[in-house]
């Protein structure tokens, strides 16, 4: 049954507006050779390389860590492929953990990595997409499938819950025991990952072996995105919204709430199938987010997002006070912030699709 907030949005019978598909009617379902398959540098990523990426020279840190992961890319193809070397080798494998804040090119510099290695001998994945690959396939058929490859990147990594903590713990030691090499980035230094979201003194000994495998870069800088990106701005005009959605076949229109409500039904990890085929997502009705775990997804769905370079229109109230100061001064502060300067530049991107 169609809600009213969803006929608003989409332009159901009697609204007086063409119908314009909506998120909220998507219900995607991933094979697993896909979730293998898909395991590359996103979209917004795909042409980056160590020399698109450019160094702040007020922060030396960058252009020290983009010559480190050059050398990291040798040493991984350096490596041999065979079973046999893998069991022998003396040293253990590569290991490179980026820290730094959002917006200094983290993930372009991983995605960098991965290009310099190649897509073939790498795997690419954000940590939730590799938290449901062992959900999907099952832990030992995931390991072997990933120690196929020389190197095994993880964007996002956080630790959230007690679960993740172990069974990543688990799959790092068993990749890095098979020779794989390891790559993460994150905004959060690896002995403090899961501070402020659960009880992490309980699970000590696991984040700390986990800390002990990388070799933590720091990346300084200011995020990039702020200098040509307003991310507090005001709405842009429901009826505004809604024609432009109307004019693009490739575009979605939903109530924010209602799109709110919808990804709690759908695994975070399959956000990126959600967004098939979109070209522009317009939300009316766009408010402040008060419970964290609905923000949390929110977040997801942001980071998916940005990852495709799908543009965005923000009806209602528009970023400003989208998550609350709470929110932005508790454990999970630093994805709030990367979500805000995300969507300011998706937002950018969507009121340039505007006429005039």
């Amino acid at each position: 049954m169609t809600t009213p907030e969803q006929a608003t949005a989409t332009g159901a019978p009697g609204t007086g507006r063409p119908a314009v598909p909506s998120l909220t009617d998507r219900h995607p379902v991933v094979a697993s050779d896909r979730l293998l398959a898909e395991l590359v540098p996103p979209r917004h990523f795909v042409a980056e390389t160590f020399d698109t990426y450019r160094p702040d020279p007020a922060h030396p840190s960058q252009a020290t860590t983009v010559e480190r992961l050059r050398v990291a890319a040798q040493q991984v193809l350096g490596a041999g492929t065979g079973r046999w070397w893998r069991r022998t080798r003396p040293t253990a494998p590569v290991a490179v953990y980026l820290d730094g804040g959002f917006g200094v090119g983290k993930t372009h510099l991983l995605a960098s990595l991965a290009h310099a290695v190649g897509t073939h001998d790498a795997a690419y994945g954000t940590f939730v997409e590799y938290t449901n690959l062992v959900g999907a396939l099952g832990f030992v058929p995931t390991v072997e499938a990933l120690a196929t490859r020389r190197l095994v990147c993880i964007d996002e990594f956080e630790l959230d819950d007690p679960g993740d903590t172990v069974l990543m713990s688990r799959l790092l030691r068993e990749l890095a025991d098979r020779g794989v090499a390891l790559a993460a980035t994150s905004n959060t230094l690896p002995g403090s990952l899961g501070e402020g979201r659960f009880a992490a003194e309980d699970f000590l000994r696991e984040i700390q072996a986990m800390a002990a495998r990388f070799e933590v870069l720091r990346v300084d800088g200011e995020d990039y995105r702020h200098r040509s990106t307003v991310t507090d701005a005001d709405g842009v005009s429901e009826d505004v919204v809604r024609a432009a959605a109307a004019a693009r076949p490739d575009a979605t229109l939903d109530d924010f709430g209602a799109l709110l409500a919808h990804l709690a039904t759908v695994h975070p990890s399959r956000y990126g199938t959600l967004l098939d085929g979109v070209g522009l997502v317009a939300l009316t009705g766009v408010r402040p987010v008060r419970r964290q775990d609905v923000a949390l997804r929110l977040v997801v769905l942001v980071d998916r997002l940005y990852d495709r370079d799908v543009p965005v229109l923000l009806g209602g109230a528009g970023e400003r006070e989208l998550f609350s100061e709470e929110m932005l001064r508790g454990g999970y502060r630093k994805k709030y912030y990367r979500a805000l300067s995300r969507l300011g530049s998706l937002a950018a991107d969507g009121a340039a699709l505007l006429p005039g």
